[in-house]
Formats: structure tokens, C-alpha cells, sequence
């Protein structure tokens, strides 16, 4: 496993991070496809092993049971500080006012939640997990400046939201001396480039690490393109994300011929296309199968060449904004 720093900080993390959505109670609103916490405990040991040391969790993830899980098997399998913990705030996390969104009050209730959740007294890297329309900036802005000044959080970070909102925040914290955001949690993949056009220059600029979601593009990367899963036949979410037009499937087609040549897993091929890019700190890779993180570890040492990485480029067209509208 290789390491690198997140954006212009000084926190080291690995080229993978492990994303736990597919981890979490069934019965308190969880994906059909997350795994329980036995079937869980697996994943984290692999990933130790392997090197990872980022892990990324968020609120809403089956109802809270996500951070549980991650808290729980962390605290017995690694030292609190060789880990580096992410989760989010932004979604619905009980019935009536103030359930969701970014006000103060949401994050400062929000937060001490998610400490007691994980089982930890701080997070690594606490994440918006949308932007809230609702919510003047400088409100979430100054409340996410107040948990970072009282060590429940170490750094601040944002996701899927566009270019201009993004420069907005971090000019709007640079003014006021805040904590600025350090990440950038986008989608990003070979099947939905659009964050080429303005974010990942945004982020270049000014020093702020990526860390896409989605980089296997639920998993459509990975397999023939009519192959069904159980997670692809419930995810209604990723039906708005890709569909089958025949770009896509081309895109698809020319990862599976690149992956034949290497004799690799497709997977690899296409988290080696994402980790060739400068601007990409650590894709979040979801694993429920053991050999998910075998290959995303053999992504990092993978190189593609110039014409493969052209060769995979190549069929694609311009993609309607699905991840945040």
C-alpha cells in the first residue's frame, strides 16, 4: 500500500479508502445488500492487513449502525491514532424539524452523535455530505469551524456539489480565518467525468484532496454490463447515476479488453485510471466480497500507459449532472 497526504494537510492516508455503506443493520434501514456486523468484521481486519488506514462512514448510513460497526471492530483491531476516520452530516437522521441539513444546530447535535456512534472522543475528517440550499454558508461554515477549534474534529471536508459552491466555501472561510475544506468527496469515475470540466481544477488549485465515490460506478465497471446484482436490481439511487446508453457500455467494454491484455481483475484497470490522476488522493472503494480489496491493493501498483488510458477515455460523451441535483 502506498500513502500519500491529503490535500495540502499533513494527514498521511492510503491510496484506498474503504467506504462502509455496505456495512450496517438491515433492520434499521439498511441497503438489502449491506452486510451485517460478523459478515463485516472481515473487511476491516483484510483492510489492516493490506495497508489501508482510512475509512470513511457517515450518519445516515443504516440509520447509525455503519458507524457502530466501524467503531467498534476499529477499536478492537488498530491503535485509534494509525487509523483515519471519516463520516458526514447532511441527511435525515430522526422524524420532524431539524432532522437534516447543515444549520448549527444540526451539526453540533449531529457530531456528538457520531463521536459516541464510532466510539472514539474525535474525527479525522468530518464531511458535508450535500450541500444545504437551506443554510447560509456562513452558518455550517462557523459551526464546522467551532467542532475542528474544539478537537471533535481534526479536519473538514466537502462531496458532491458544483465547482462555483465549492470556491464560494472556501473563500467564505479564508475570509473569516475558518477552517477551510480539505477534501473533496465527488463522483468521479470512467463512466461520469463531468467533475473534469471545473471541480478537479478547482481542487488542484487550491490544495484540496479528492476522494471520489463511486469509482467502480456501483460496480458496472466490474462486470459484463448486463449482469445483475443483488445491490444493482435495489439501488434506485445508482438507476439516476448510469444507464445503458451505448457510451457507457462502450466505456465498460474497453475496461473488460484492457483488463484481458493485463490479465487483471476490470476492477483494477479501473481504479488504476483514477489513481493515475494527480489531482486523486484515494478512491472509496465498497467491498462484500474478501477479493474487492485484494484488487483495489493491486490497483495501486498497477500503471497504465498512455494508450491504454486513451484507449478508455476515448468513447466518452457529456453525462446530464445526476449526483447532486
Amino acid at each position: 500500500m502506498e500513502y500519500v497526504k491529503l490535500g495540502r494537510t499533513g494527514l498521511d492516508v492510503s491510496r484506498i479508502c474503504l467506504g462502509c455503506m455496505s456495512y450496517g443493520d438491515a433492520s434499521r434501514g439498511g441497503h438489502p445488500w449491506a452486510l451485517a456486523e460478523d459478515e463485516a468484521r472481515p473487511f476491516f481486519e483484510k483492510a489492516l492487513e493490506i495497508g489501508i488506514n482510512f475509512f470513511d462512514t457517515a450518519n445516515v448510513y443504516s440509520a447509525g449502525s455503519s458507524e457502530e460497526f466501524l467503531g467498534r471492530a476499529l477499536t478492537k483491531l488498530a491503535e485509534r491514532d494509525e487509523v483515519v476516520i471519516a463520516t458526514k452530516v447532511f441527511g435525515p437522521m430522526h422524524e420532524g424539524q431539524n432532522a437534516s441539513g447543515l444549520s448549527r444546530k444540526t451539526i453540533l447535535t449531529e457530531v456528538d452523535h457520531s463521536l459516541r456512534r464510532l466510539g472514539t472522543d474525535y474525527i479525522d475528517l468530518y464531511q458535508i455530505h450535500r450541500l444545504d440550499h437551506r443554510t447560509p454558508v456562513e452558518e455550517t461554515l462557523e459551526a464546522l469551524n467551532d467542532v475542528v477549534r474544539s478537537g471533535k474534529v481534526r479536519y473538514i471536508g466537502a462531496s458532491s456539489m458544483r465547482a462555483w459552491q465549492f470556491a464560494k466555501a472556501l473563500f467564505t472561510a479564508d475570509a473569516h480565518g475558518w477552517a477551510r475544506f480539505v477534501s473533496m468527496q465527488n463522483h468521479y469515475n470512467l463512466l461520469n467525468r463531468e467533475e473534469e470540466r471545473e471541480m478537479l481544477a478547482l481542487c488542484a488549485d487550491q490544495g484540496v484532496g479528492v476522494i471520489p465515490w463511486s469509482p467502480l460506478a456501483r460496480g458496472r465497471l466490474t462486470r459484463d454490463w448486463d449482469e445483475k446484482t443483488t445491490r444493482s436490481e435495489n439501488d434506485r439511487f445508482g438507476d439516476r447515476l448510469y444507464d445503458s446508453e451505448s457510451s457507457d457500455r462502450t466505456v465498460a467494454e474497453r475496461v473488460a479488453e484492457v483488463a484481458s491484455k493485463r490479465g487483471v481483475a476490470r476492477a483494477q484497470v479501473a481504479l488504476a485510471w483514477l489513481l493515475s490522476k494527480p489531482v486523486v488522493t484515494a478512491p472509496i472503494i465498497g467491498a462484500t466480497k474478501l477479493h474487492h480489496l485484494d484488487d483495489a491493493a493491486a490497483a495501486v501498483e498497477l500503471e497504465l500507459t498512455a494508450e491504454e488510458i486513451a484507449r478508455l477515455e476515448e468513447p466518452y460523451v457529456t453525462h446530464p449532472v445526476a449526483a447532486f441535483i
